[in-house]
């Protein structure tokens, strides 16, 4: 009867650690109820800086429904400057857009608007200085909040100086003859609507400043202050860029 042979597996050599065998494999932490499971192994870091993010997240996409608007506008105002209507004596399609003079002003509101959008950004930059922040939370008092709030106050300032010097440019065009009724031209029209929308937003800019300069003053942790300077600077800026597009329209789209 034929024996049957059990074939002895060949040994393997064990390479020396370094030598070009396979690294060692850390466990992954198990235990305290979480599982052990890959959502916990691969969750993100919690703290201020998610906070932070999941802010700038939110007002990203509040403001890219902001500017998809103005695009919108914007288009308005080619399509109705391109229109045309039948003449009753000659039975030919003549164009009624008939482009009217901008009021000065408008410079000077613009270099305001981008002085503003400076100093907002100066206050945000303070804020988030590093070697004052760690101050803050070592508890050796408030350099940052102390450093961040003229600069805000300025842009408030400002933004207000703004707003007024629409209402000026608004005034100075009803003065020329060019009202906001019912007889306005399709120009003065679209030339009241779009600076109308726009200072309104520009108006939530500020209410927004005045909210932060307050919360400020309230909020005891320094990352909330952080988020509240950070979300108010971001709409600032876009409210500032949004005008640079409209008003370069209305001067060079008539």
């Amino acid at each position: 009867m034929p024996s049957i042979f059990t074939p002895v597996p060949p040994e393997i050599e064990r390479k020396a650690p370094g030598t070009g065998g396979k690294p060692p494999v850390d466990r992954r932490p198990t235990g305290g109820g979480g599982g052990g499971g890959d959502d916990d192994w691969r969750s993100p870091r919690r703290g201020p800086r998610e906070a932070l993010h999941r802010t700038r997240a939110f007002v990203f996409c509040a403001l890219a429904g902001d500017m998809m608007f103005f695009v919108a506008l914007v288009i308005l105002f080619y399509a109705r400057q391109a229109g045309t209507r039948m003449d009753p004596q000659s039975f030919r399609q003549i164009g009624d857009w008939h482009p009217i003079p901008l009021p000065p002003i408008l410079f000077l509101n613009t270099a305001v608007l981008l002085l503003s959008s400076l100093s907002m950004e100066r206050a945000r930059q303070h804020i988030f200085r590093e070697f004052d922040v760690l101050e803050e939370w070592l508890g050796l008092g408030r350099p940052a909040l102390r450093r961040t709030l003229p600069w805000l106050a300025a842009t408030f300032v400002l933004g207000l100086l703004f707003l007024g010097g629409q209402v000026m440019a608004w005034k100075q065009l009803t003065a020329q003859g060019f009202a906001f009724n019912r007889w306005s031209t399709p120009a003065s029209y679209f030339f009241y609507v779009i600076t109308g929308l726009h200072a309104a937003h520009l108006a939530l800019g500020i209410l927004a400043l005045l909210f932060c300069l307050c919360a400020l003053a309230v909020l005891k942790r320094v990352e909330s202050r952080q988020i509240a300077v950070d979300s108010t600077a971001w709409f600032w800026h876009t409210m500032g860029f949004a005008w640079l597009v409209l008003f370069g329209v209305l001067v060079l789209g008539q």
